[in-house]
């Protein structure tokens, strides 16, 4: 059966932080939603990238997934805003599914209550909001949760989640391929 991830898209987002992710995903064979909050397909990147959802989150049965992936950047605000995205990172970790955020992105895990007691990353300008914050890290995973600081680690991300979907031999197979 096919690995499907859901991943949020929002205006605003850190398109690096979004691409290089889902691109590896798919490289392994992953099947990845790109569902957007708002009433159109088409968002905005924070550098001026104009990118294509797959679908509204509205429509999306998001039990379909195995993996929940919020990327960052200034979407994080807009994700914020809106329930679902905390409602759907704590209906994750509740059906023993991973949930990955980078950048600003562990801001939605802390308003969903994940990250007590939890190790995480997150980029440092939000480490403010986010006490307990391991901004040195580049990637860290404990438990359900899996976190990366930013654009500049967003490849070492995108391939923690091929290894925690697909296992190790795959995640080396890709890094391989892309010459990581």
């Amino acid at each position: 059966m096919k690995k499907r991830v859901l991943c949020l898209l929002a205006d605003g987002v850190e398109e690096l932080e979004l691409v290089a992710p889902v691109d590896v995903l798919r490289r392994a064979g992953a099947e990845v939603v790109l569902a957007v909050l708002g009433d159109g397909l088409e968002v905005a990147g924070r550098n001026g990238f104009v990118l294509r959802g797959d679908a509204l989150l509205d429509d999306v049965q998001t039990e379909d997934f195995d993996l929940f992936l919020i990327p960052g950047g200034a979407a994080v605000a807009v994700l914020r805003q809106d329930e679902r995205p905390a409602a759907l990172a704590r209906d994750f970790v509740a059906a023993g599914k991973p949930v990955a955020a980078i950048c600003a992105g562990p801001l939605v895990l802390q308003d969903a209550g994940l990250l007590a007691g939890k190790r995480f990353t997150a980029h440092f300008s939000v480490a403010g909001e986010l006490p307990g914050a391991q901004t040195g890290e580049r990637v860290l995973e404990d438990g359900l949760l899996i976190t990366s600081r930013g654009a500049g680690t967003a490849l070492e991300f995108g391939l923690a989640l091929v290894d925690r979907l697909f296992g190790e031999a795959k995640e080396e197979e890709i890094a391989r391929a892309i010459m990581a």
